[in-house]
């Protein structure tokens, strides 16, 4: 019975990451939704046409991979839930057959494989999802880093001269 009370554990501590990041996806989405709808009716000037243009561009980039994010993680919530509900039913199982008497049933042998196997699923959910998170990331700090390239001012290139400050080369 403590291996299934040990699952339970780990399986909630997952539970509350995810729906943490969850959070965190869903409010990122509103704030991106906010910044485009204030984009669309600013007045640009010449100067500031491009840059309103390419922060837009950006922005409705990375609005489909924050949806297919927001996705992976429900369905990693939901792998987590069942996997908890599948080790619940595995400790009743085993503490029922303790007070039956009733040795080697197959419920408890069952259940905590399928919920084993659910906790495997959502580990492998996430990763997906970090990955899509940490490429979205690097999208926006390269528009930053060349956004940076063509605003900054001389003196500021200059300094960044004198200082190796360039982004690491990433496989995309």
């Amino acid at each position: 019975m403590i291996t299934p009370a040990v699952l339970i554990s780990a399986s909630g501590t997952l539970i509350l990451s995810t729906s943490n990041r969850l959070g965190r996806a869903v409010d990122r989405v509103r704030a991106l939704t906010e910044r485009f709808s204030t984009l669309m009716h600013l007045e640009e000037s010449d100067s500031q046409n491009l840059m309103l243009s390419e922060e837009r561009a950006l922005i409705f980039q990375q609005l489909p991979r924050l949806t297919s994010r927001v996705r992976l993680l429900q369905q990693a919530l939901t792998a987590f839930y069942l996997a908890v509900g599948l080790f619940v039913v595995t400790s009743v199982a085993i503490g029922a057959e303790g007070l039956a008497g009733v040795k080697a049933s197959i419920l408890p042998i069952v259940s905590g494989l399928i919920g084993a196997a659910f906790l495997c699923y959502g580990s492998l959910v996430l990763i997906l999802e970090a990955r899509l998170a940490l490429s979205n990331t690097y999208r926006e700090m390269d528009f930053l880093w060349e956004l940076g390239q063509r605003h900054a001012t001389p003196e500021l290139r200059a300094s960044l001269e004198r200082r190796p400050l360039h982004p690491p080369e990433r496989e995309r």
